[in-house]
């Protein structure tokens, strides 16, 4: 299918994004910025479009389901995601050199996407418990809560190269900045969290008959929204700042990640639909 070629060719896209950021970094070279911000958008689109095309295959096969229902495309999402989040942050803060920290996770998204057994990739009919008018909101603003935490656990690591106070830093935000960007960041992703959890409440309801089971992938979703209400809470109660914040984010990440592939692979549950085949 035309759509999975032109993924793949994303997945190289973004590797090129990467490397051009990498190089503002690295060599200082400002003439970099617009070509690497150019370039990632007009990946961004080709990402756009293929999904696009995606969709359009699925009704033509006479399927018809917005492609967020696997492993495959929940992870082509997650990139997208990722993406078109940072670019709306680095338009706001006019900051390039934070895409070598943040497009790693699009690029490395894609290319465990590219590497899924054929079957993955595949477009299939949706599974009963699938088939809801919630899916598209419950998935996407999940996804959009996890691409803000992968950006924020990206300005984390970026907050503790800069803490380390060697000069070779000082081309980042100043600490306060990249501090007040990782609470930002978080505060959306956890908005979105928790309508996600809410939405996906009330569909487990329709499929299964009951808003909470337990099922693991509710479990950890709930230890991640935890995780991130204790960042808010202290941070807007405790008055943390700075390293703790950026520590704590990191680890919320990690529980996305495990919430994400960990459950998939080494638990079952209701959610098991999404393991590879």
């Amino acid at each position: 299918m035309w759509n999975i070629k032109i993924l793949s060719y994303v997945t190289f896209f973004y590797l090129g994004c990467f490397l051009l950021y990498l190089g503002i970094l690295v060599f200082r070279r400002r003439s970099l910025e617009k070509i690497a911000t150019y370039a990632t958008m007009l990946t961004l689109t080709v990402h756009t479009i293929s999904i696009i095309l995606r969709w359009v295959e699925s009704h033509k096969m006479g399927i018809g389901h917005a492609p967020l229902s696997n492993l495959y495309e929940s992870l082509i999402f997650f990139a997208w995601c990722i993406v078109f989040l940072y670019l709306v942050i680095e338009k706001k803060y006019k900051n390039h050199i934070l895409g070598a920290f943040v497009l790693p996770f699009a690029f490395l998204t894609m290319a465990y996407a590219s590497f899924s057994p054929d079957v993955n990739s595949r477009i299939e009919p949706l599974l009963p418990a699938l088939k809801s008018n919630w899916l598209i909101v419950h998935v996407i603003t999940c996804f959009l809560a996890y691409g803000a935490f992968a950006i924020s656990c990206g300005l984390s690591v970026v907050y503790l190269l800069r803490k380390t106070g060697n000069k070779i830093w000082d081309i980042f935000p100043s600490q306060k900045q990249l501090d007040d960007l990782i609470y930002q960041t978080i505060a959306f992703g956890f908005t979105l969290l928790t309508i996600g959890i809410i939405t996906g409440a009330v569909w487990a309801d329709k499929a299964w008959g009951k808003y909470w089971s337990w099922d693991p992938k509710e479990t950890w979703s709930l230890i991640t929204w935890l995780i991130y209400a204790t960042f808010i809470h202290c941070r807007l109660v405790k008055g943390w700042r700075e390293t703790k914040m950026a520590f704590l984010s990191i680890v919320g990440f990690v529980s996305v990640l495990f919430t994400y592939f960990g459950v998939n692979f080494l638990l079952s549950g209701l959610h098991s639909y999404a393991k590879p085949s």
